[in-house]
């Protein structure tokens, strides 16, 4: 029987942990191959983890313009790329008086620049083969905010900022490029960054009632860069539960 993703290269960031990791695992049971990126350490984990086995790892920090423009290299020359999916970030929270040049520079060069210079390497390789599919993870924080996220909501604010140009620039060309927002999700990170008792207050703040899972939200980024999307372009899916309806 064939599966969703059979004999398509997927390239997809930050896939070590959390909903990059959830994202990878889904295409690779769906028969993609991925190509999956993660800092040196990160991806010696994730090389352990079952659910990954047959991942392409590559270590890149995203931060550094020149291992970022490398990476884009290797993907330029690729025979061909069906989807890309820019997942990786980091966050700093911090009051504005606190925030340094330093900051701002890594979190929008990870958040921002690097999911640019890789738009331009997969678009390359998806014109030659007719197309493709491009996802930016952006956040709820691009929709909303609230204190000590200003670097955060800035540089998530211009991802989604910069996907709306793109699927203009791009429709003619066959690519179709959305962004998607999640909200709460229970990763790894949220479990020891969090109380169970926190955890519970965010859950009372959706009107679900609950943090999403990676899954759950791997289930709809899977969907967009998928053949069965074939009409949905520039848009900031909001995945949240609710919770930026409130």
């Amino acid at each position: 029987m064939r599966k969703r993703f059979d004999n398509q290269t997927i390239v997809v960031t930050g896939a070590t942990r959390g909903i990059g990791k959830a994202i990878a695992a889904q295409l690779l049971r769906e028969g993609a191959t991925v190509i999956g990126t993660g800092t040196r350490q990160s991806n010696e984990r994730a090389e352990g983890i079952g659910e990954l086995e047959g991942v392409h790892w590559h270590d890149v920090d995203l931060s550094s313009v020149q291992e970022a423009e490398s990476f884009c290299s290797f993907l330029a020359k690729l025979e061909r790329i069906d989807a890309c999916i820019n997942n990786a970030g980091i966050n700093r929270i911090k009051v504005l008086d606190d925030i340094t040049a330093a900051d701002y520079d890594v979190v929008h060069s990870v958040n921002q620049r690097a999911p640019f210079l890789i738009c331009q390497a997969v678009a390359g390789r998806m014109r030659a083969c007719g197309g493709g599919r491009i996802l930016n993870v952006a956040s709820i924080w691009s929709e909303v905010s609230k204190a000590q996220r200003s670097l955060y909501s800035a540089s998530k604010t211009a991802l989604v900022g910069m996907t709306r140009a793109l699927s203009a620039e791009l429709g003619s060309d066959g690519i179709l490029i959305n962004s998607l927002s999640p909200g709460f999700v229970l990763t790894d990170l949220t479990r020891e960054s969090l109380s169970e008792e926190q955890m519970c207050e965010l859950a009372d703040q959706v009107p679900l009632k609950r943090l999403a899972t990676p899954e759950e939200i791997a289930e709809v980024a899977c969907f967009l860069v998928s053949d069965s999307n074939r009409y949905l372009t520039g848009q900031n899916i909001i995945a949240d539960g609710g919770f930026t309806i409130v």
